[in-house]
């Protein structure tokens, strides 16, 4: 009986198509901005007085567009060259940025970058399924996969600077502040932060089209709507398209969370400042690149389902990390979080874009998706700020973080495989 999916044995690696460089890129650029900015709108939070646990919200904020808009930027990815959506959105993120130097609060000011987000995210995924084969989507997902938690770790390390005490006083901040708004020193570090978008921007704009369009055909609000739920429904029910799903939104729910914690058990387990402690989110974003890396080279997109045994494995380390008190073993253990994190989440989102275009389109099934994993990272994230602000200890939340996902991804691969049991695969 013949898989849905491609055979492992092809002659050849297919080759990245055309203009792909240029999408890593600019990919790189904007995510890096986006990371860089959380860490100075939490310095921004501190600096105006506000409690630690509004640090979650603006990451709650960032992601409200993601769930909210989601019936709709899909379609917007699919009708328009997916290049100049993302050039456009990224200008949208550049207003944020200028919103947050006049002074509005950070989290609603993140929420305006998120909105940019939001439609750059079905866009940028939703172009790989149209440049690829899909033979090549795993290899194609592992470097975009590289680039995102590239971006993390560098942006984790350039928000750092810039609101280490150095940044702040130097000549260069100054003269970033005297280019933008004169609020405060930080202002200067969103100036910097500006030229990175706009860089990001020119880069979207030379992404080669596909040609690819699929306009929807009504405009109607309801009726939008009424298609974003069957496409929901219909990936859901699909049994590899389900199981990837489910990963895939318990993956990026973690992974949210996992950030803002380990700022914050930095901070209290290891006494490091913000500075400092950010660059131990970078730690993770090595072992994730390096599982990244390993997953699209040794894994096939038939042997997607296989990255959930790593799912198990970062649930596992996490009550590890919880337990650490030295920064250098923090380091190697956070490294293996990534590792481990980047070995399950790239085939298995391979595998769910391959499922999401065969069964609907590239731009609305990555709608779906972020709709799905977005709506998982906003609970999560409340969940979390809930914990901070009943004074649990951050080492019992990452501990019950832990078991939650060995957990939940045990009960997957239970269930994948009784179903793989008792059907056939769909075609």
């Amino acid at each position: 009986m013949s898989s849905i999916l491609p055979s492992a044995c092809s002659p050849r690696r297919p080759a990245l198509p055309r203009g792909f460089g240029l999408l890593i890129g600019a990919q790189f650029a904007s995510a890096l901005a986006d990371n860089a900015l959380l860490i100075v709108a939490i310095a921004l939070l501190a600096q105006q007085g506000f409690p630690p646990w509004w640090a979650p919200l603006l990451k709650v904020g960032f992601m409200a567009a993601y769930v909210v808009l989601a019936p709709w930027v899909g379609p917007l990815a699919d009708a328009f060259a997916k290049g100049r959506v993302m050039a456009a959105m990224n200008l949208v993120k550049i207003v944020g940025l200028g919103l947050l130097a006049l002074g509005l609060h950070p989290v609603a000011a993140l929420a305006v970058v998120g909105l940019g987000a939001a439609a750059y995210a079905p866009a940028k995924y939703g172009l790989i399924t149209e440049m690829a084969e899909p033979e090549a989507l795993v290899a194609a997902n592992g470097w975009i996969e590289i680039t995102v938690v590239s971006a993390a770790l560098l942006g984790a390390v350039l928000g750092g600077a810039l609101v280490s005490p150095a940044w702040l006083a130097s000549g260069l901040a100054d003269f970033c502040d005297s280019l933008a708004l004169p609020a405060d020193k930080l202002t200067g570090s969103l100036a910097a932060l500006l030229l990175i978008y706009a860089v990001s921007s020119l880069l979207n704009a030379g992404i080669p089209d596909s040609g690819r369009r699929q306009r929807s055909e009504s405009h109607d609000v309801t009726a939008l709507l009424r298609e974003f739920r069957a496409a929901n429904r219909k990936l859901w029910r699909d049994r590899e398209g389900g199981l990837s799903l489910a990963a895939t939104t318990l993956f990026w729910g973690v992974g949210a969370t996992l950030q803002f914690a380990v700022l914050r058990w930095a901070g209290v387990a290891l006494a490091l400042p913000l500075s400092q402690a950010a660059y131990l989110q970078a730690a993770v974003a090595v072992g994730v690149i390096a599982g990244a890396a390993a997953a699209g080279r040794w894994l096939a997109l038939h042997q997607a389902r296989h990255g959930l045994w790593a799912g198990v494995a970062l649930g596992l380390l996490m009550p590890v990390v919880a337990q650490v008190g030295d920064v250098a073993v923090a380091a190697v253990v956070l490294a293996l979080v990534g590792a481990v994190g980047g070995a399950m989440v790239v085939p298995l989102n391979a595998l769910l874009q391959h499922r999401g275009a065969v069964l609907l389109s590239a731009g609305r099934s990555i709608a779906v998706q972020g709709f799905n994993e977005n709506l998982s990272v906003l609970a999560m994230l409340a969940a979390y700020a809930g914990c901070e602000a009943a004074g649990v200890p951050i080492g019992v939340t990452l501990s019950a973080l832990g078991v939650l996902v060995a957990g939940a991804i045990t009960a997957l691969i239970r269930i994948d495989g009784s179903r793989r049991k008792s059907s056939p695969p769909r075609s």
